[in-house]
C-alpha cells in the first residue's frame, strides 16, 4: 500500500457514501439529483477494491431503522435550534410553524438521508481493511494457481 496515500476517517467516508472496505470507491452510481430513480442506484461492487455492495438479498431492509433514527435526531436538533433562536409558544402557533418547517426540511433531505442510511448500514457489516490491495493481489494469485 502506498504510505503517502491519505486515509479517510470512518465518519468522512460514511458521510460521503464511500466503500467501507477501502474508503475510496463510491457506493452510488449517480450523484444526488432530482431524478429519484437514479438516487438509490448502487454500484454492484466497489470500483476500487471490488467489495460487493449488496452482501445478500434484502440486505438493506434494516436501513429503515437507521433512517428513522436519523430523522428523529434531525427533528430534535431542529426543535432545539428553533427553541433557542425563535422560542416556542402554542399561543402564537410557533410550535406548528416549526412542525411545518421541520417536515419541509425532512422532505428536502430525504434523498440524502436514504443514501446516508445505506452507507451507515453497510459500514456496520463491512469493515475497513487498510491492506485491501495486498489481500486482493493474494486472492488473485490463489485463483490463478
Amino acid at each position: 500500500m502506498n504510505e503517502n496515500k491519505k486515509v479517510k476517517s470512518y465518519l468522512s467516508s460514511t458521510l460521503q457514501c464511500r466503500c467501507p472496505r477501502c474508503r475510496n470507491g463510491k457506493l452510488f452510481v449517480f450523484p444526488i439529483s432530482i431524478k429519484l430513480k437514479q438516487n438509490m442506484q448502487m454500484n454492484k461492487h466497489c470500483k476500487t477494491c471490488g467489495q460487493l455492495t449488496e452482501i445478500e438479498v434484502g440486505f438493506y431492509y434494516g436501513t429503515g431503522y437507521v433512517s428513522y433514527a436519523l430523522t428523529v435526531a434531525l427533528s430534535v436538533a431542529s426543535f432545539v435550534a428553533w427553541f433557542v433562536l425563535i422560542g416556542m409558544s402554542v399561543k402564537d402557533n410557533r410550535f406548528f410553524i416549526w412542525m411545518g418547517a421541520n417536515a419541509i426540511l425532512l422532505l428536502l433531505l430525504q434523498p440524502w438521508l436514504m443514501r446516508l442510511s445505506r452507507s451507515i448500514w453497510i459500514s456496520w457489516f463491512v469493515f475497513y481493511e487498510p491492506d485491501w490491495e495486498k489481500i486482493k493481489k493474494d486472492n488473485q494469485s490463489v485463483e490463478i494457481s
